[in-house]
């Protein structure tokens, strides 16, 4: 299958909530406990809060296969101080094992790049970790935190651009 790289739409606001629950359903149990899973998926945000992050800001790269339906995505903030904090990567779990995650990656490190960013960071997920590590992301710690009483991690990785 093919799939175009493109910035978000609008439209697509409802379609990103559907791939976040989607992923953290149906992969994240390859890495966290049933526990941990309900916690993640409870937070899932909805479409609104998609547009609004663009609205503050927020860039966000879709994977779109050829009837132009979101599959995947990236969400990026750059801001000045701190550089470009990669804060979502997501695959629908029907389209991973496809360079969806390198694709959407790479077009977020152009557009840091365009804004002069000189280093991106992120928390990912036990899962995301590799795809962040191919994209020559390194991991500074692991993060142990609580999502609503469920103790769960991440990772804390940082990809220079200078």
């Amino acid at each position: 299958m093919e799939y175009t790289i493109r910035p978000y739409r609008d439209a697509d606001a409802d379609r990103l909530a559907e791939i976040m629950q989607a992923a953290i359903l149906a992969i994240g149990p390859r890495g966290y406990s049933p526990e941990q899973i309900d916690a993640w998926a409870g937070r899932v945000p909805g479409g609104e809060r998609f547009r609004e992050r663009v609205a503050a800001g927020a860039a966000i790269f879709i994977a779109a296969d050829k009837d132009d339906v979101a599959q995947a995505y990236s969400l990026l903030e750059v801001s000045a101080e701190d550089g470009g904090h990669l804060d979502h990567l997501y695959c629908h779990p029907d389209h991973t094992r496809r360079g969806l995650a390198e694709r959407v990656l790479g077009a977020a490190e152009v557009h840091a790049r365009e804004q002069s960013t000189a280093r991106l960071y992120t928390e990912a997920s036990e899962l995301a970790r590799a795809a962040f590590e191919r994209a020559g992301y390194v991991v500074q710690h692991r993060r142990d935190f609580e999502i609503d009483g469920v103790p769960i991690h991440n990772f804390a990785m940082e990809k220079p651009l200078t």
